[in-house]
C-alpha cells in the first residue's frame, strides 16, 4: 500500500518554487494512490467482521497510529486509551444517504496531533468504510432474509402436507377441501378423520390472526383434534375438551383462539351432527322436492377463549341432492373496493353451482371470488370443505 505523506516533510532551504510544486504534486499522487489502495482493500469483502478488521488494521499499520476502534459493532485494534472518548479523533461512518452507522475512533500519535494528510486520509477512509459497512449490512440482511424465506417455504410445504391428502371414498358422497393462504403459512385448518364403521369426523377451523404464529397454533390444534377425534367421543365433548385444553396453554394461546365447526357424518344412516364453536355459519342445502336452506349457527364461544364452555349439537338428515359447505371468513371477506362479497353472496354462489362433484363446486366458488375482487391479492386465508350427497 502507498505510504501516506507526512505533514512534517521539510524542504531544502535552497529548493526553488518549482521544486516545491513537484514535491507537493508527488505527495498528492502518493495520497491518491494510498486512498485507491485503501478503497480496494475495504471493498474486497462483504463480511462484516473482516471488513471492520481491515479498516482498523489500515489505520494502525499504514498510519503507524497506536490503535483504533469502531463503535457499532464495537471492535478495536492496537492500543487504545482507557477512555477512548476523551481526546481521540472521531470519524463518522455514514451511509450513502448520510445516515450514521458508526464512528471510527483513532488513538492520536504520541506528543503530536494528526497531520493534515493523516486527517485527510482518515476522512477518505471513513467515507469508503461507511459505504462498505452499509453494503456488508445489506449483505447480512439478505442472507438472513434468504434463510427466513427457506424456513417459510419449508413450513409452507409441511403445512400443506398436514391437509387431507386423499378424500374418503364413500358411495353416494362427494367430498372436497381447498385451502389457500394469504402468506406463506397461515392459521386456517381443515381435516377429516375416519372412524370405525365408515363414520367421518370433519372440521374447518380458523386461528385468530395470520402468518407463522397462527400456523404454529393451528398445528397444535390439529394434534389435539386428531387425538380426541380418534377416541370417538361425542362431538360436544370433543369441542369442550379442545376448548379447555387450548385455554390451559396460557395467555399467548388464548390470544390465538380458534373458531371451528365440527361435523360427524354417518353415511350409512345419512345423518349429520354439527357443532359450531364460534365459527362462520355452515351452509346446509337439503335436497328434495323443494330444497331447504339452513345456516348452522354458533352454539358457543371460539375454542380457547373462555374455560368451561359447553356446546350443543344439531342433527340433520342428509337426503339425496343435499350439500353442505363449511368455510373460513376469508371467503366472505373478499372486497371489491368497499363492497364485501359477504355471506349472502357466498350462499347464492354455493346454491347456484349445480355440479355433483364437490371439487368442481369449490373451483366455481374460487373463480367467482377471484372475479369479484378482480384478481387482487387475498387479504386473509381461504379454506372450505364441501360435502355433497349425489342424487341416486
Amino acid at each position: 500500500m502507498a505510504t501516506v505523506p507526512s505533514a512534517n516533510a521539510n524542504y531544502p532551504a535552497d529548493s526553488r518554487p518549482g521544486d516545491v510544486d513537484i514535491v507537493d504534486l508527488q505527495q498528492q499522487v502518493a495520497r491518491l494512490q494510498a486512498l485507491l489502495e485503501t478503497s480496494r482493500q475495504v471493498h474486497s469483502t462483504v463480511q462484516l467482521d473482516e471488513l471492520l478488521n481491515t479498516v482498523l488494521r489500515i489505520v494502525v499499520r499504514e498510519l503507524e497510529l497506536p490503535g483504533a476502534l469502531v463503535t457499532r459493532p464495537r471492535m478495536s485494534y492496537g492500543a487504545m486509551p482507557e477512555d477512548p472518548w476523551e481526546g481521540c479523533p472521531r470519524f463518522p461512518l455514514k451511509t450513502k444517504d448520510g445516515h450514521s452507522l458508526a464512528d471510527l475512533v483513532v488513538a492520536p500519535p504520541e506528543a503530536r496531533e494528526l497531520s493534515i494528510y493523516e486527517q485527510d486520509f482518515l476522512e477518505g477512509l471513513a467515507v469508503q468504510a461507511g459505504v462498505a459497512l452499509e453494503n456488508a449490512r445489506y449483505h447480512e440482511r439478505n442472507l438472513e432474509w434468504t434463510r427466513v424465506q427457506r424456513d417459510l417455504e419449508a413450513a409452507r410445504l409441511i403445512q400443506r402436507s398436514l391437509l387431507p391428502q386423499q378424500m374418503p371414498q364413500i358411495d353416494g358422497y362427494s367430498i372436497a377441501v381447498r385451502s389457500t393462504m394469504c402468506y406463506e403459512v397461515g392459521g386456517d385448518y381443515v381435516d377429516i378423520v375416519e372412524l370405525p364403521g365408515g363414520r367421518q369426523i370433519m372440521t374447518v377451523a380458523d386461528v385468530a390472526g395470520k402468518g407463522l404464529a397462527s400456523c404454529i397454533v393451528g398445528t397444535a390444534f390439529r394434534s389435539a383434534f386428531r387425538a380426541i377425534a380418534a377416541a370417538d367421543v361425542p362431538l360436544t365433548e370433543l369441542a369442550a375438551r379442545l376448548n379447555d385444553q387450548h385455554y390451559a396453554e396460557g395467555e399467548e394461546a388464548r390470544r390465538r383462539y380458534v373458531t371451528a365447526i365440527f361435523l360427524r357424518l354417518q353415511p350409512v344412516a345419512h345423518l349429520l351432527e354439527v357443532v359450531n364453536a364460534g365459527h362462520n355459519p355452515g351452509f346446509l342445502v337439503r335436497g328434495g322436492g323443494s330444497p331447504e336452506v339452513h345456516q348452522i349457527l354458533s352454539s358457543g364461544t371460539p375454542i380457547g377463549l373462555l374455560p368451561g364452555i359447553q356446546y350443543s349439537a344439531e342433527q340433520f338428515a342428509f337426503p339425496p341432492g343435499s350439500r353442505l359447505l363449511f368455510y373460513t371468513d376469508g371467503l366472505t371477506e373478499v372486497f371489491r373496493g368497499d363492497d364485501e362479497f359477504g355471506t349472502d353472496r357466498l350462499l347464492r354462489s354455493f346454491q347456484g353451482c349445480e355440479s355433483n362433484e364437490s371439487a368442481t363446486v369449490l373451483d366455481s366458488l374460487w373463480r367467482e371470488l377471484n372475479d369479484f375482487c378482480g384478481g387482487a391479492h387475498q387479504e386473509d386465508d381461504m379454506t372450505a370443505l364441501a360435502l355433497l350427497r349425489v342424487q341416486g
